[in-house]
């Protein structure tokens, strides 16, 4: 694991967002398709709002979540939603979105055919991903009712029953994210910082996040 510290949130979400459009860049010189894979919640916006203007070839590149809530995506609590409004714009509009949401009323009947649609571009060329203060990762928890298979499972797509989750997930499993080409962390606050810093004595099971961290490169800014 690699750290990486910034004077500011600010500085480094964008030079963040410049690594991850190299990143891609220099991935496409040498193939035909990239894909990237990218977090919800708060964090990673400031990242999708330089990003999306990369003067990349768009259309090559799939982008997908690294993990949903298992509702439709005009619901607020929707990562999808939050993509569309700041990273799926201006250049990156022109990219191949990947869902993890089907209209099935669980994510057991929906995985197997997003699951077989994001095969098609594994392995992930990117994968940006955020910690939370409990340690996981995408949506793999500690305590949730699938941790093992997230962990160890020769899978793609997980679907996750955690405890405070108030609705069904579905996850990238530890496999498909460890297996990234290129894997960055982005933590914000010395209350993170702690939390990683914990998570390194730990076993997968009590810190998730330590199942990514072998070849990670983890951004840490202080506010």
């Amino acid at each position: 694991m690699e750290l990486v510290t910034y004077p500011d949130s600010e500085m480094m979400m964008i030079e963040l967002a410049q690594r991850l459009a190299g990143e891609l860049r220099q991935a496409l010189q040498g193939s035909d398709t990239a894909s990237i894979a990218v977090p919800g919640g708060t964090t990673p916006g400031p990242i999708f709002d330089s990003l999306c203007a990369a003067d990349l070839d768009w259309e090559r590149v799939s982008v997908m979540l690294t993990d949903e809530r298992w509702v439709p995506e005009e619901s607020p609590r929707s990562n999808t939603r939050l993509l569309r409004q700041r990273l799926l714009v201006n250049n990156a509009a022109a990219a191949r979105y990947l869902p993890l949401h089907a209209p099935t009323e669980t994510p057991e009947d929906g995985i197997p055919q997003l699951a077989e649609t994001i095969a098609e571009v594994l392995p992930l060329t990117v994968c940006l991903l955020g910690m939370g203060t409990d340690m996981h990762t995408a949506s793999i928890f500690p305590g949730a009712d699938r941790l093992e298979e997230a962990l160890t499972g020769d899978v793609i797509l997980v679907p996750m029953r955690a405890p405070g989750a108030p609705e069904p997930r579905v996850t990238l499993s530890a496999s498909v994210l460890s297996g990234a080409i290129s894997r960055h962390i982005v933590i914000v606050g010395p209350e993170k910082r702690e939390a990683l810093d914990r998570a390194r004595s730990l076993t997968p099971e009590e810190a998730p996040v330590v199942a990514v961290l072998k070849g990670a490169t983890v951004h840490w800014a202080e506010s």
